[in-house]
């Protein structure tokens, strides 16, 4: 046995995702350092996942990952996106000096670089693809769900790949198995296995990270991911992402809460169900749109209002005259249309639910957010607050959390949820930042031949 099969023997012992991709010969020079980073890391991987917190500049990294696969392959490429955010990417593209276009059919497709909908991936034959990007790859995120194993099943034999999203969820790891999944490096089961255990006393899907795993585990994902919360994580400056202050504004409204109280009870105290919230909201629809509307309707800049009802939407839409209103009866080009009205600046207010807008759109043109309804979902209120405070925003953003007084239990569900996903991101951006340090390590070799004793080398 020669040194080089001996080292060979024991990198086989570690789990670490293979290299199927390629050195770039000469990157854009508009990439910011942890940008180029991480494109090369893609790259050289062909298969890879970029965890970028929101604004750090994760469409120009799929942009040029998706251009420079695509000369590679001298195939045409292909980024998926969410609804209405293939307009703009094609204008990050244009950005980067990326040829790239927004298709629909598969007629459409060209050598270049080809941008689509989720919603259009049924129209077109990803067999021509040499490159796939996921834009917002936190859709893969159901490790059950059609639209994961329809992206696993459609890519499996696609070349190059890349997921791109904001860092997830930390205490969501079957999310990063999803995407281990899709880039074929683990499955998702096999990860909960080798890492991680399920110590409830019935089977459920509560699993954590085995003590004595944390390492190995966090070295084997950056096998296969960049992650990073500023620009310093992946050797970048902070300098110009460091953002302006969020201000959250507090509006409590008052309602009859002697209405609708259960027998015996003074006072109305709604539950957590779902069939509990959702008569509250009805109850305090007036009052709570009544309140939005007049925050709007007093600004003099451009403002986005939430809500999370059809009922809550048409009437905000009705009390804010120049508002624009996105919403599920629209047709995909007409979704479009509303979205592309507001973000290039041709309306000055828009109402939508967070899960309709509230991932992948730049709207840092609006410093001011009305939430004239909340739910439980963390995720959804974080990912709609980040459309106008993230990278590119210069002035204060100030959100406006209208409630009723029978409201309190989920905005404190929120916050709650708010300090234990800022405690989660930090534990994992300090796990992977650790796990990329050491994965860009280069142990010292002697040059000098080294011969084995005869009980290592075998007899010749």
């Amino acid at each position: 046995m020669s040194m080089q099969d001996y080292h060979a023997f024991i990198a086989s012992k570690g789990i670490a995702a293979s290299s199927h991709g390629f050195a770039p010969q000469a990157l854009p020079e508009r990439l910011f350092t942890h940008q180029r980073t991480a494109v090369e890391f893609a790259l050289g991987k062909g298969r890879a996942a970029l965890f970028l917190d929101t604004g750090l500049g994760k469409s120009g990294c799929e942009a040029v990952f998706a251009d420079e696969a695509r000369r590679e392959t001298n195939r045409p490429a292909l980024i998926l996106t969410p609804l209405a955010v293939a307009r703009q990417m094609q204008r990050e593209c244009e950005a980067f000096g990326v040829e790239a276009r927004v298709i629909r059919e598969d007629a459409d497709v060209f050598p270049g670089v080809n941008i689509a909908n989720y919603e259009r991936l049924g129209k077109l034959d990803v067999t021509r693809f040499g490159a796939v990007v996921l834009d917002e790859s936190s859709i893969l995120k159901s490790f059950m769900g059609s639209t994961k194993c329809q992206l696993v099943e459609a890519f499996a034999q696609t070349p190059y790949r890349l997921a791109a999203t904001a860092t997830p969820a930390p205490n969501d790891h079957m999310e990063l198995g999803t995407h281990s999944e899709f880039l074929g490096a683990m499955g998702p089961m096999e990860m909960l296995c080798r890492w991680f255990i399920n110590d409830t006393s019935t089977a459920s899907q509560e699993w954590r990270l085995k003590g004595h795993a944390v390492g190995d585990f966090w070295s084997w994902v950056s096998s296969w991911a960049r992650a990073a919360s500023l620009p310093s994580d992946l050797g970048g400056d902070d300098a110009g992402f460091i953002l302006p202050p969020l201000v959250h504004q507090i509006h409590k409204v008052g309602v009859d809460i002697m209405d609708g109280a259960q027998d015996g009870m003074l006072f109305r105290i709604p539950d957590n169900s779902a069939t509990a919230i959702h008569a509250e909201k009805q109850r305090t629809l007036v009052e709570r749109v009544a309140c939005a509307a007049e925050i709007a309707n007093a600004d003099t800049g451009y403002v986005i209002v939430w809500c999370e009802r059809d009922d809550e939407s048409a009437a905000l839409t009705a009390a804010i005259p120049d508002a624009i209103e996105l919403h599920g009866k629209l047709k995909p080009q007409e979704k479009e249309a509303v979205l592309e009205a507001f973000t290039l600046g041709e309306r000055r207010v828009i109402v939508a639910k967070p899960k309709m807008a509230g991932f992948g759109l730049n709207w840092q043109h609006a410093r001011t957010q009305v939430f004239a309804s909340i739910s439980h979902s963390y995720e959804r209120y974080y990912q709609a607050i980040r459309r106008s405070w993230r990278f590119g925003q210069t002035e204060q953003v100030t959100a406006h959390i209208v409630i009723a007084e029978t409201e309190h239990g989920i905005w404190r569900d929120i916050q709650r949820k708010a300090a234990d996903h800022d405690k989660m991101k930090r534990a994992m951006s300090e796990a992977m930042r650790g796990a990329q340090i050491t994965a860009h390590k280069r142990a010292y070799t002697r040059s000098a031949d080294v011969t084995l004793p005869a009980f290592l080398g075998g007899i010749a």
